[in-house]
């Protein structure tokens, strides 16, 4: 009796042609479910119906297809076993030999806005993940294929093996199917977890905002050459179904995106995310290294992006920058100037794309949405890893404290904003001085605080006369305000929280600057 093969997908790319190459090719009679059926018998290919094979209709508004012994006792069958053989007859059943089925679109209907709870669940899929499993544990005596990518070498493996599929290709496609429901459920989990009210699992620690387990999944979008060093392997891997992020990105030109490319890159977005609003005028930051070595806000973009330059000329080579509008031509054409590694924009003209083909190799990535990043950020450690979210806390200048007898103008509290939203994105101890909605210095990354006044203010120079200078957390001691003082800066942000603010608030008192505490600390690790 010729061998019989089960098709039910949702996603019917490549079925008719994989059918007809079965039917005409290889022998195989077809059994099929709902839509599938359909297309094949329009097609003209001769397929039995589920509900025929079964004896048993589609029920429950098509919730129950293909849960009967009939399709799993021929998926889990072994046949060179005297029992199962015994089992098959005496129940009318034949075994299955391949199995072709992908799942409800899940992630793609949950990506849809406006879309409810219910349409979400209806789209939970049953019967499909059981048939994958099934046949995937049973891949000793039969193939499961669940992406319309493994017909070609499925067909390819049949006529190069005289109609049988050898071990190792069916472990191959096993492992996928296994690694295709696992995803499906974490997708599930994943939207449900956001969805819903509470996690049941944390009832232990009811105020806790993270899930008492959490899952990290990912399809690979293309293996990189290589990580953070040349003897270290990478790969980028999306997640998610539906591209977002970096993988709906539209790159225009330039060479393929490397490991560091991509580190980078999220570093810009994040900051220039800072600036996104409606109306809100033109911003720049150029980053090198996972931070900015100049960031700028500007009554044109042009003006914008000369001012982020002019904060550190000599680190914004091979940077890379990030504008928070469509790039003009003025702009572009000024970049052609500056040897640079990336570019992002959410948008990006004819005119000044062509422009930037003068420097071929920078990689220009339009991305139009940069405001949407990751909820949660993990970091591995021995044995596990960390769990927290992610920074994206809104600054809110009313709950600010002005804690000093000097009071900021209208502007300091303007140009206040602007550096501390941009000491968020800097490498702790971070300090940032800022003077014209522009960076003058950043210091990053220093072991103690005081460091990193010192790096900022010298970067400064004369620019730090009537600017402010913004911390990232609090100052332990007296010392840097002093510092600040006397290079000239005239107001200081910082979270405060220290037992010796007053000391600090004394000192500027002392030489009358401003101070304002935010409340809220910036730690980047």
């Amino acid at each position: 009796m010729a061998r019989l093969a089960l098709l039910s997908v949702s996603d019917k790319t490549g079925i008719v042609e994989l059918a007809r190459s079965l039917v005409d090719t290889f022998g195989f009679r077809l059994i099929s479910s709902g839509g599938t059926a359909k297309t094949l018998m329009a097609a003209g290919l001769p397929v039995t119906k589920v509900s025929d094979y079964t004896g048993s209709p589609e029920i429950l508004g098509g919730r129950v297809k293909t849960l009967h012994p009939r399709i799993h006792g021929g998926i889990l069958a072994r046949p060179d076993l005297e029992g199962d053989r015994a089992d098959l007859a005496a129940n009318a059943m034949e075994a299955i030999d391949l199995v072709v089925v992908n799942l409800y679109p899940f992630e793609q209907t949950v990506a849809q806005a406006g879309v409810t709870l219910d349409q979400a669940i209806e789209n939970i899929d049953i019967g499909g993940p059981t048939m994958i499993r099934a046949a995937a544990k049973n891949h000793a005596y039969l193939t499961v294929l669940c992406n319309p990518h493994q017909y070609g070498s499925y067909l390819q493996a049949l006529g190069d093996h005289d109609g049988t599929i050898p071990l190792s290709l069916r472990q191959s496609f096993a492992l996928a199917a296994f690694r295709h429901t696992a995803a499906y459920d974490r997708a599930i989990v994943t939207y449900l977890t956001e969805t819903l009210p509470g996690d049941s699992e944390d009832s232990a620690t009811p105020h806790s905002a993270l899930p008492s387990t959490w899952d990290l999944q990912g399809q690979r979008v293309q293996s990189l050459r290589y990580g953070e060093n040349p003897h270290q392997e990478a790969a980028w891997y999306q997640t998610g179904a539906v591209p977002t992020g970096w993988a709906a990105a539209q790159q225009i030109q330039g060479k393929e995106l490397s490991y560091n490319n991509l580190v980078d890159l999220e570093a810009a977005r994040r900051i220039i995310a800072e600036f996104v609003a409606p109306d809100h005028p033109p911003a720049v930051a150029i980053l090198k290294h996972n931070n900015p070595c100049g960031v700028a806000l500007g009554d044109s973009q042009l003006q914008a992006y000369q001012a982020a330059l002019a904060a550190d000329p000599v680190s914004a080579f091979g940077g890379i920058v990030a504008f928070n509008q469509p790039l003009d031509t003025p702009t572009a054409a000024a970049m052609t100037d500056l040897f640079l590694e990336c570019i992002v924009v959410p948008g990006c003209g004819a005119e000044a794309a062509e422009l930037l083909q003068k420097k071929s190799k920078v990689r220009v990535l339009i991305l139009p949405d940069l405001t949407t990043g990751p909820v949660a950020m993990p970091k591995p450690i021995a044995g596990g890893f960390l769990l927290q979210n992610a920074d994206t806390q809104m600054e809110l200048p009313d709950q600010w404290q002005i804690v000093t007898q000097a009071q900021p103008t209208a502007a300091q509290l303007e140009e206040l904003l602007f550096a501390w939203k941009v000491v968020k994105h800097v490498k702790s101890n971070a300090i940032v001085v800022s003077r014209d909605r522009a960076t003058a210095g950043v210091g990053a990354g220093q072991m103690n605080r005081v460091g990193s006044v010192k790096i900022a203010l010298e970067q400064a120079g004369e620019k730090a006369q009537g600017a402010v200078l913004s911390s990232d957390a609090f100052f332990p001691f007296d010392d840097s305000v002093r510092t600040a003082a006397a290079a000239g800066i005239a107001a200081i942000i910082q979270p405060g929280g220290s037992i010796r603010d007053k000391d600090s608030i004394a000192a500027a008192d002392e030489l009358g600057l401003v101070m304002v505490l935010t409340g809220v600390r910036h730690f980047l690790h």
